[in-house]
């Protein structure tokens, strides 16, 4: 599947977060929230991430936004990385990569000289409505958080045409 596209419905999909709570696109209309993609648990540029969105929550919270990330890691390694950097936000485990196929991040990718399956570092912002109104792919880790905050504040998502 290719990559969804700004102004795309979020594909319908059912999760279990890594506390074990259902979550669904239906459970998530009516807020607004980010949806991020990363590799791999407690490696360098996925730690470096997590933890810019672990200190950003205060701004996504006054902004009523949800933080939501997703790896193809098991719900143990997720409950030892959030437990390791204090991590204050949701994630979903996806180790059948269903949900990383859904959204379009499961890709072939080049890694150390050899083609592999992987996920593309890849965030977007959902609207309250399930629209996709921002998408950054791939995901250039330094300040990726505070360009999420900028893309929340701009005019146009602000006020979708």
């Amino acid at each position: 599947m290719a990559l969804l596209s700004v102004g795309s419905e979020v594909p319908s999909f059912e999760a279990t977060t890594a506390n074990g709570q259902a979550l669904s696109n239906k459970q998530l209309l009516d807020q607004v929230y980010i949806f991020y993609f990363y590799p791999k648990d407690d490696t360098p540029g996925c730690t470096a991430q997590a933890c810019s969105f672990r200190d950003a929550k205060p701004l996504f919270d006054a902004g009523q936004v949800r933080v939501i990330g997703v790896s193809p890691d098991s719900a143990a390694s997720h409950a030892r990385f959030t437990s390791k950097y204090g991590l204050n936000y949701t994630l979903l485990p996806d180790p059948t990569h269903h949900l990383c196929e859904l959204f379009g991040v499961w890709q072939e990718k080049v890694v150390f000289g050899k083609k592999r399956m992987g996920v593309v570092r890849t965030t977007f912002i959902v609207d309250a409505q399930g629209i996709i109104r921002w998408i950054e792919s791939p995901v250039r880790v330094e300040g990726h958080a505070e360009r999420v905050l900028e893309a929340l504040q701009s005019p146009s998502f602000r006020n979708p045409s």
